[in-house]
């Protein structure tokens, strides 16, 4: 995204760091009125560069916004004489070194803080996820591989039945073990098609279980899935996954490939 104003190099990336602390995304209210209304939005300024103005306001505002969410206040009374300062072109009360030096600081303070976080979360996904599999993996139509990957058949199919290195149209939803939706074919408006040796171990696996017109359920553990990685918002490091799937379409993998 291209911006009239920007954070400096070291502040911004401060904010970055604090916001990884902080998943649940800050979006500025009314961000949909705004961008239906345009005129409205626009007659409430007398000119140009006061809008322009504004809106370099809520940049920084809302960069600030995730630093304070994120657990370290910022002392307006300072920050505002700061501005003022560079903008009028004064001396500030610390040379340039110097607050180089206190924003490398604050960065690496907010980078171990990130780390922690993401140590704490990684085991305590861990657990939970052990839990639920352990109690999963005794209910009645769960199956259990040698991998550990659990599925339960809801409908069987009896068309083709995939390679690892063939093409396969699905419909798919997938949840966290809470419940959370994070990702299906409905939310893009079409099945998704992938070769099924390019995805996690999890669906590779459990993919070629099914035949075309199969609908399972799969239980993912962490190691077949995303491991440590936190790839998303919602999907934390060592994450279990469950994944309801109906397979569509097989499409053979061409000779030698």
């Amino acid at each position: 995204m291209n911006k009239t104003f920007k954070l400096g190099g070291l502040a911004l990336a401060a904010v970055f760091a604090l916001s990884a602390c902080n998943k649940d995304e800050n979006k500025p209210a009314g961000t949909a009125a705004a961008s239906g209304d345009k005129t409205a939005v626009a007659s409430e300024f007398s000119s140009p560069i006061q809008q322009t103005s504004y809106a370099m306001g809520m940049d920084i505002g809302r960069s600030l916004k995730q630093v304070k969410d994120a657990g370290t206040e910022v002392d307006l009374k300072a920050f505002n004489e700061a501005l003022q300062t560079m903008l009028d072109g004064k001396e500030p009360k610390l040379t340039e070194q110097k607050a180089q030096e206190v924003m490398m600081a604050f960065l690496a303070e907010q980078q171990q803080k990130v780390q922690a976080k993401m140590i704490a979360d990684a085991k305590a996904n861990l657990e939970k996820g052990q839990a639920f599999l352990k109690e999963n993996g005794t209910k009645e139509g769960v199956k259990t591989t040698a991998s550990g990957l659990q599925y339960k058949v809801k409908t069987e199919g009896t068309g083709v039945q995939p390679k690892a290195a063939d093409l396969v149209t699905v419909e798919y939803e997938g949840r966290l073990i809470d419940g959370t939706v994070f990702d299906s074919s409905k939310q893009h408006g079409q099945p998704a098609t992938f070769p099924l040796n390019q995805v996690i171990k999890g669906w590779t696996e459990g993919m070629q279980l099914m035949k075309e017109g199969s609908e399972y359920t799969f239980f993912i553990p962490s190691a077949l899935a995303y491991g440590e990685n936190a790839v998303s918002e919602k999907i934390g490091p060592n994450s279990t996954l469950v994944f309801d799937v109906k397979l569509l379409k097989v499409e053979k993998a061409p000779a030698g490939k």
